[in-house]
């Protein structure tokens, strides 16, 4: 099973994105989306920005992985 992560980007330098996934900050290659601001929302798999998503799509995400979670 394949498992994306919603994250905020929150700077974009050279391909590489420093994003927030619920509080965590990580580095993604941001080489497979081309327009990617600070504060868009990516779907992160294995360390890479896979897609844009809207913030209404991150906090469904959010709230599915908490009700597996819980």
């Amino acid at each position: 099973m394949c498992v994306g992560l919603p994250a905020r980007v929150v700077n974009v330098k050279d391909g590489v994105a420093l994003v927030d996934a619920s509080g965590a900050q990580r580095e993604v290659s941001a080489e497979l989306i081309e327009e990617l601001d600070p504060g868009d929302y990516v779907m992160v798999h294995a360390g890479v920005a896979i897609a844009k998503i809207t913030a209404d799509d991150e906090e469904e995400t959010d709230a599915l992985l908490d009700a597996v979670i819980d």
